[in-house]
């Protein structure tokens, strides 16, 4: 029978795991010599490759010196962190990529912490070895000190380093090795990574971690083999966490992975990554087995969401004329489909049914949903995100701080500080990181930071880089001031004119063009003060038969300011929406007629009076 090992990549967003993966399948002989490969072949979704991350964990297969190797990408972002704690359970060690310049950063952290405490030993990998910038000694200081701050055994201290460049596909156990291919990195992983512990002659026992689609066989259910053996045909049963039985069913299906394509086999054995169709009712961590199996298997939990947003029908005036799914039965559908998939998002429905309170790990997360749904041809409006607070024993009010990591030039440390202190942050390190660079690491509440990113970008001139990661639940830290300027909004509905943005650019910053289509309560810019103000886009240049030579100036336009779908989520108030259709984003006003706005603001002032 043929060895097996099972082992996952994690490391921090762009730190060149999937790069890394490509070179290994290319080197292991999976692909033909003249068969073309896309670049980054593992991140397969059209998201992951426009964004340059991996969103979904995915399993492949390897063959080495008669050994099958089955290796997990897995996304660095901890708003996906979901998907690395199932995964975790797949697998038997982890190889942990970090950037021979950059450093561990707090994914990595966030990533490792999971690892080592499901005992797993890490194979370190210092990646992009060969760049000018590479300081891979203080690296290799900076790992060992955050295995012992995540109190790492005296054994998994003891990990094996490796030097590499996943790009140019080698890597070596000493720099001064010849750097010819992957084959260091591949003997490493047998030599280190243990066979898996299972049982089988132990009746067929199988852990449920990742859930696929396929429109021809349904529910894929993807998961390691505990104990056993299963062939196709075989009628399973599954069981929840609770040992209650979700449904009884035959396998239609068994796949294996082969490459990067899952393959048709025979039987599936213990230790081994399958694939199963045939069950429609079974989810992630729930248990296949033989019937006469009682016991489910033990699930890593899960961390629960840290910020939600309301999703709701588009009642704007150009609904249903760009999207052709309008109505809330097919968004609630919808969302219900994506939470029994990711267990790491969570959907309430409101009592009028036409809206839904979406939780989940951050921004970008709840923003991939959005940018999915989007491209599927949904129309919907999003409210700010909100944080979702916890109670103590005692009742008193806990909320979700995060760790932020800050790496920005000298010059800009004080503005950082600055405006992080205004959001109730502590500051707990401050180090030069040489090159003029200094790094800041903070402790700062969740909804300080909501709609942070745009302004830090703008003080450190696009030169910052802010990293976070959920860190604990501590005290409500009271009021929080931080606010924007107002909102130029709309008055009528119609086409923007280029002469009327031109006359009104010296009010604030546009995110309209000429010719944008526009309605009443859309907001269309930024004032340069702190009140909304309404204002006439549409207004085109008065014609008269009265001519002067040279009183004409040409119109100049500045350009408008561009937001992604994150930067818009994260930039409204809470009396304003962001408008999702297949085509276009805009920003609105809850209430779209101004006398509605006025009577909404009077009756709040009265409420808090």
């Amino acid at each position: 029978m043929t060895e097996l090992r099972n082992i996952a990549i994690i490391a921090h967003v762009d730190h060149g795991k999937t790069t890394l993966l490509d070179n290994i399948l290319k080197q292991s002989g999976t692909f033909r010599e003249n068969q073309q490969v896309a670049e980054r072949v593992m991140d397969s979704n059209a998201l992951e490759k426009e964004r340059g991350i991996t969103i979904l964990a995915k399993c492949t297969s390897i063959e080495w010196k008669d050994t099958r190797i089955n290796i997990i990408d897995t996304p660095g972002h901890a708003d996906f962190g979901g998907e690395v704690e199932r995964i975790l359970s797949m697998v038997d060690s982890v190889i942990l990529l970090v950037d021979s310049s950059e450093g561990p950063m707090p994914q990595t952290k966030f990533v490792l912490y999971k690892a080592l405490k499901q005992g797993l030993r890490p194979i370190v990998v210092v990646n992009k070895a060969d760049k000018p910038e590479a300081r891979c000694e203080e690296v290799i200081d900076e790992i060992f000190d955050l295995f012992v701050s995540l109190e790492a055994s005296s054994e998994q201290l003891d990990f094996p380093i490796l030097y590499a460049s996943g790009r140019d596909g080698w890597a070596v156990e000493d720099l001064s090795e010849e750097k010819n291919n992957l084959e260091p990195l591949l003997n490493r992983i047998m030599a280190h990574v243990p066979t898996p512990k299972v049982d089988e002659n132990a009746p067929f026992a199988m852990l449920a971690t990742l859930l696929k689609h396929d429109s021809f066989m349904g529910r894929i259910l993807v998961g390691k083999i505990y104990s056993g053996k299963i062939k196709a045909g075989t009628t399973v049963k599954s069981l929840s966490l609770k040992g209650e039985v979700t449904e009884t069913a035959r396998i239609t299906k068994l796949f294996g992975h082969k490459g990067i394509e899952m393959v048709p086999i025979e039987e599936g054995v213990a230790g081994d990554l399958v694939c199963i169709a045939g069950l429609a009712k079974t989810s992630v961590s729930d248990t296949i087995c033989d019937q006469s199996v009682t016991t489910p298997l033990k699930s890593t939990p899960i961390d629960p969401p840290t910020i939600s947003i309301t999703l709701s029908v588009n009642d704007s005036p150009y609904c249903g004329t760009e999207g052709t799914k309008v109505t809330s039965s097919l968004l609630r559908d919808r969302l219900f489909s994506e939470a029994e998939q990711n267990i790491a998002i969570t959907v309430k429905e409101s009592s009028g049914k036409d809206a839904f309170e979406v939780g989940g790990r951050g921004e970008l997360q709840l923003g991939v949903l959005i940018e999915n749904m989007r491209r599927e041809g949904f129309e919907l409006s999003v409210s700010r995100p909100r944080v979702l607070m916890q109670k103590d024993e005692v009742g008193n009010l806990l909320e979700p701080i995060e760790e932020v990591l800050i790496d920005v030039d000298d010059e800009y440390s004080g503005v950082v500080i600055e405006k992080m202190s205004l959001r109730k942050a502590d500051m707990k390190d401050m180090r030069s990181t040489g090159g003029g660079k200094t790094r800041i690491i903070f402790h700062a509440p969740s909804r300080g930071l909501i709609g942070y990113q745009s302004q830090f970008l703008t003080d450190t001139r696009g030169t910052g880089i802010m990293n976070r990661i959920f860190h604990s639940f501590a005290p409500h830290k009271g009021e929080i001031t931080a606010k924007r300027n107002g909102a130029l909004i709309s008055n009528d509905t119609g086409t923007a004119v280029a002469y009327a943005i031109f006359g009104l650019q010296e009010r604030g910053i546009m995110f309209v063009n000429p010719q944008d289509k526009v309605y009443t309560g859309m907001i269309v810019g930024e004032n340069s003060r702190d009140n909304d103000l309404e204002v006439n886009i549409l207004r085109g240049k008065q014609l008269t038969n009265v001519r002067a030579s040279g009183s004409d100036e040409a119109i100049r336009l500045v350009p408008p300011k561009k937001m992604t779908l994150e930067d818009m989520i994260a930039y409204i108030d809470d009396d304003e929406l962001v408008e999702v259709t297949p085509k276009s984003l805009r920003l609105r006003k809850r209430h779209l007629d101004p006398n509605d706005r006025k009577r909404f603001e009077r009756s709040s002032k009265t409420a808090e009076g």
